[in-house]
């Protein structure tokens, strides 16, 4: 009986984190799509690239735990707009280096008052200060677990 209650606890437990995280991802989305023209996983690509000056595509794959070939995908997205740019990479003539163009650095500095401002009023409008505290250090510890033992790392 133990059992089957820790196993509907942790059903429970999947289903809150990822039903905040696609409701979250999606009316961030809605907010910037109106006022910036991009979607939530534009602007996260364009801000690590800003993040990261000289990063790889396969870094960007690493940090969002998704394919090489989305990856790519979604650059060619954001270099067909005018926003980051691929340029060689003279420690491997296989892979590209990373750049956001003046454009990307001004629609990503943009963007993110919006993206911050909606983040804040979805979250705090929620949850008092110390509430945001422990999920941010539960999430955060969990994390990087699963990073640190590469769980759900995409092959390919």
């Amino acid at each position: 009986m133990r059992g089957d209650r820790a196993a509907a606890d942790f059903s429970g437990l999947f289903a809150d984190l990822v039903r905040c995280e696609t409701r979250l991802y999606n009316a961030l989305g809605d907010r910037l799509r109106e006022r910036h023209g991009i979607v939530t996983s534009q602007y996260e690509f364009l801000s690590y690239l800003r993040d990261h000056p000289g990063c790889r595509v396969a870094d960007l794959a690493a940090e969002f735990a998704i394919g090489v070939g989305a990856t790519s995908k979604g650059i060619d997205r954001l270099e067909k707009q005018g926003w980051a740019a691929r340029r060689p990479n003279p420690a491997d003539r296989r892979s590209s280096l990373l750049a956001l163009t003046d454009d990307g650095a001004r629609l990503v500095q943009e963007a993110e008052r919006t993206f911050t401002a909606g983040l804040a009023e979805l979250l705090a409008g929620t949850l008092d200060t110390p509430s945001l505290s422990a999920v941010a250090r539960a999430l955060s510890t969990l994390r990087s677990a699963l990073e640190d033992d590469q769980v759900g790392t995409p092959s390919g």
